[in-house]
């Protein structure tokens, strides 16, 4: 116990805690306030127990759907919207606009608690819910919903000071588990980080756990998660608050969901332990009664979207967006195109699909997008698509089903309507195809190739699956979901080889008119201007063009409030931040992979004027690899970002090359990766003729003077491209017997993938026998190579099996198979 609060326990502690309760805002409500002197256990009838889910109903298979007090909390101004009353109005409400089409969680956020029992337990609030929390979750539960509240890490200063003792552990107080000294536990600097070294802190939670499975819960929402939730540098750490949770919620069948804006570093971890976990900062707008959101909170999911799409699955757990408010058009804050664009986002990417709308006030639209039959389908196939690129604003994500099918979205998030064109070969499809439009549940025809979605609104969606006819060839890479590992894989981690490109100056000029040669600038740094589709903003940032003070491109984004940022994910080797400096700027905080490496200042003293293209922040010498780039706003009533500039390896060994007319030669440069992996040379995204234009031998490639003579005087940049693994990315594993394995319907089969010095033999199987052993050893490190083709399967269900028989490693890149 601890040594300070030896003293009885019972209601005279109660008492004293009631006299000094703590009180708190709804965004940032303690699970562990004080209590009331009266407060009492609720007893739950066995008809509202819990128990573990049945093998074939396993918690977590599927995305789950229901809705969440927290938006309309935001919006009525009113930290005490979950009254027992609205609780009870909105399950209503769902079951019967909503729950035929599967939502059926009712889940109570932060507030619904408001003391604790004489075990340190939370109690519910009696003001909130007269007739006791219970009844509400049985109203929940006689519609046939399930139930959830909300808790955060850690454990109140009140709860440690009265020391009481822990339910079911007569040893145990809580005045013995908060970890000494005393730390924070949470982002609101609430409760105290408690100690899982003492067996008596994970009591403590389990008598918790119990409580709450015996009140019938089934949902816990696990806010202020970090790594994450605005901190990532480790100096607040609930990972053993997670495991702790999850340890005791897992026999009574509670769906555990943390969050927010957690530590994609730590993906596998929130695998292992939750159901779901959000992976950004609030969708609300906390814009009061005007809207629950806005397009920009939703438009900066997109970039989240495509870092984390690969970490969720059936067997893993949900990427959480957040609440989907796009029920009601007077109070989403959306347009009807945004509003179904959101719902379009939330499906194609696997994610909880819980609404935050007044569900009471559901409007006919909102109601058509919440109830698509086909759309739900995609959401709860759990198979989160991904984006072909993110390099511009009309992007195309897609899926592969096992059927063979892609389900494929289109996303305009330009500023104007446009046409966009599907290219049925960046799905992996090589044929024709039928496709069908699903949020208009009808079949739009067949197409060889590519098709074009017309008239695609601002800010608006298409959704389709695109089925490939027999006969058509169906790729897939290493990380798609139809592929199933057995054994220990890893996902890249410096095994993989990058596509690359690297421009190359042509300076041109003629010396006999009196020119003379320019001296060609570095050609490895990228500059990234801030309109670039593939920053990431997030908070409310504003856009100003046409400035005249000298900024590159004469633009600049820019964020009054504290806590906005930018985000930008390169391949490279360094990254600067280019930006202005000026009286009304700041303080910001860079975070460089996740950990917090700087705090910079742009303000300017006012004798100064204005800085224009400041470098404030740069960093060289990193892995040739993806990075990430995050900067936070701190302080001053600005923070602007002009560009950046990503410092790429060098492939060329020189930045450029003159060109004299009136002495013309052929230049030859040097590649620094293996010639086999260069791709071609191009110019403004045509390809040069090999063989006419350039000549490679060796590792030389030698220019064209025929060709450079037509180039125009100045300079002129050519682009050397340079081959990777499908996609960038590989999965590999360092034990013999690991094995991949993927079922299709097909004639036949092709394995492409990487061959390198550490790669050995691969056993191949078809239908469980051994037809191959397929050496991929080789000197080189070359990408793409086929490994292993057979034509010529009956048609109908086969399997191929891949198995790692000798060699340090196994690279798995891309199978295809061609369906019948």
């Amino acid at each position: 116990m601890n040594t300070q609060n030896r003293h009885a326990h019972g209601p005279r502690w109660l008492a004293a805690l009631a006299a000094g309760a703590l009180t708190l805002g709804f965004g940032a409500t303690s699970a562990y306030a004080a209590p009331q002197a009266e407060a009492s256990v609720p007893v739950a009838s066995a008809a509202t127990a819990v128990t573990a889910p049945a093998d074939d109903d396993q918690l977590g298979a599927r995305p789950y759907m229901g809705w969440s007090s927290y938006s309309m909390q935001v919006y009525s101004g009113n930290g005490k919207w979950i009254t027992a009353d609205q609780i009870i109005a909105q399950s209503d409400a769902m079951h019967e606009k909503l729950q035929p089409a599967g939502y059926e969680y009712i889940n109570i956020d932060a507030g619904w608690n408001d003391g604790v029992d004489e075990y340190g337990r939370p109690t519910p609030s009696a003001t909130l819910y007269p007739d006791g929390l219970q009844a509400v979750i049985d109203h929940i539960h006689g519609n046939g919903q399930k139930a959830g509240l909300y808790l955060i890490p850690g454990i109140s200063p009140q709860v440690y000071e009265a020391d009481l003792p822990i339910f079911g552990a007569p040893d145990c107080s809580t005045g013995d588990i908060v970890k000494q000294p005393i730390q924070q536990a949470d982002y609101w600097d609430i409760g105290y980080r408690i100690d899982f070294s003492n067996p008596c802190a994970q009591a403590y939670i389990d008598s918790i756990a119990d409580m709450l499975g015996q009140w019938g819960v089934d949902f816990l929402k696990f806010d202020s998660v970090t790594p994450g939730s605005g901190i990532g540098d480790l100096s607040l750490d609930a990972r053993d608050d997670v495991a702790a949770w999850s340890q005791a919620l897992k026999p009574h069948g509670i769906w555990f969901e943390l969050s927010w804006a957690l530590d994609i570093r730590y993906a596998d971890y929130w695998a292992e332990h939750a159901q779901g976990w959000r992976v950004e900062w609030d969708v609300e707008c906390y814009c009061g009664t005007e809207a629950l959101t806005t397009w920009e909170n939703i438009a900066r999911l997109f970039p989240r979207a495509a870092d984390w799409w690969r970490y969720a699955g059936a067997d893993r757990g949900w990427n959480d967006f957040d609440s989907l408010n796009v029920g009601n058009g007077a109070m989403d804050g959306l347009t009807r195109d945004e509003r179904r664009t959101a719902a379009t986002l939330w499906a194609v990417s696997a994610a909880p699909m819980y609404v935050g709308n007044d569900m009471t006030q559901l409007d006919d639209y909102g109601i058509s997008l919440l109830t698509n039959p086909e759309v739900i389908a995609v959401n709860q196939a759990g198979r989160p698509a991904h984006p072909v690129s993110m390099t511009t604003k009309q992007q195309t994500w897609y899926s592969m089903n096992p059927d063979g099918s892609a389900t494929v979205a289109l996303f305009n998030l330009g500023r104007t309507d446009a046409d966009m064109k599907v290219s049925f070969a960046d799905l992996g499809l090589q044929g024709s195809a039928k496709v069908r439009d699903l949020w208009a549940q009808k079949n739009i025809g067949s197409f060889d190739g590519e098709f074009t979605a017309e008239d695609v609104p601002v800010h608006g969606t298409r959704l389709f699956t695109v089925t490939p006819a027999k006969g058509a060839a169906v790729a897939l890479n290493d990380d798609d979901a139809r592929l199933s590992y057995d054994g220990a894989w890893s996902r890249n981690a410096g095994k993989e080889t990058l596509a690359a490109a690297q421009p190359l100056s042509v300076s041109v000029f003629d010396s006999s008119q009196g020119g003379a040669a320019p001296e060609p600038g570095s050609s490895n740094v990228v500059a990234v201007n801030d309109t670039d589709s593939a920053i990431a903003y997030s908070g409310n940032w504003g856009y100003s063009s046409g400035r005249g003070l000298g900024d590159h491109q004469d633009d600049v984004h820019y964020a009054e409030a504290d806590g906005a940022a930018f985000q930008y994910t390169f391949t490279g080797t360094g990254i600067d931040w280019v930006t202005e400096t000026h009286e009304s700027q700041g303080e910001a905080e860079v975070y460089l992979d996740g950990v917090l490496v700087a705090t910079v200042d742009t303000h300017l003293d006012p004798a100064q004027g204005r800085g224009v293209q400041q470098v404030v922040y740069s960093v060289r010498d990193l892995a040739d690899g993806g990075h990430t780039l995050r900067v936070v706003k701190k302080s001053g009533q600005f923070m602007l970002l002009d560009r950046l500039d990503v410092v790429q390896a060098s492939l060329v060994d020189v930045d450029g090359v003159v060109f004299d007319r009136a002495a013309a030669a052929d230049p030859t440069v040097h590649v620094l990766r293996d010639p086999g992996e260069l791709v071609g040379v191009y110019r403004d995204g045509a390809a040069l003729k090999k063989g006419t234009d350039y000549s490679v031998d060796g590792d030389a490639v030698t220019l064209s003077a025929a060709y450079l003579s037509t180039l125009p005087d100045g300079d002129t940049t050519l682009q050397f491209r340079f081959r990777g693994d499908l996609r960038d990315d590989v999965h590999w594993t360092a034990d013999d017997g690991a094995a991949v394995e993927l079922a299709f319907r097909g004639t036949a089969v092709t394995v492409t993938g990487p061959i390198a010095p550490d790669q050995g033999a691969v056993e191949v199987y078809l239908d469980g026998t051994l037809v191959d052993t397929v050496d991929v050893h080789d000197d080189a490190r070359l990408t793409q190579r086929e490994w292993f083709a057979k034509s010529g399967l009956g048609k109908g269900d086969h399997t191929l099996r891949l198995v790692k028989a000798g060699g340090d490693v196994l690279r798995v890149d891309a199978l295809s198979y061609v369906t019948g």
